[in-house]
């Protein structure tokens, strides 16, 4: 069974960046499409971008797009997701994911391994 621990979060100020890493510990890391969703208080876990097992292809919801970069390391079994001109609105725990079958998937539904999450608060 995969674990994956996540890394890199913090407070900073809007239009700061920060850079997110999940470590995972199986050894058939690279097998895995990797995700990240996020959750804040009250509100559903929802999609913020995902890479391909072997990083070619990267998914980013809309909300992220042209702020946010998703991407791997298979000889590091590693995933990073760099943060950059953030908003309060991207205030929340974020997650770490990994999909055996699925590419681009936004339903956590088809993620099967999840890390415990590394909380980012953006302060206005």
């Amino acid at each position: 069974q995969a674990q994956l621990v996540e890394s890199g979060g913090g407070l900073v100020q809007a239009g700061g960046s920060l850079r997110l890493s999940c470590a995972a510990s199986r050894r058939t890391f690279s097998n895995y499409n990797m995700g990240w969703f996020r959750q804040a208080p009250g509100k559903e876990r929802e999609f913020a971008a995902s890479i391909s097992w072997s990083g070619a292809h990267t998914y980013y919801a809309d909300s992220v797009k042209g702020r946010f970069t998703i991407s791997r390391d298979n000889a590091k079994n590693t995933v990073s997701l760099q943060m950059n001109r953030l908003k309060p609105e991207d205030t929340a725990v974020y997650y770490c994911a990994a999909s055996r079958y699925y590419s681009g998937s936004t339903s956590p539904d088809e993620y099967d391994y999840w890390g415990q999450g590394t909380q980012v608060t953006v302060s206005s």
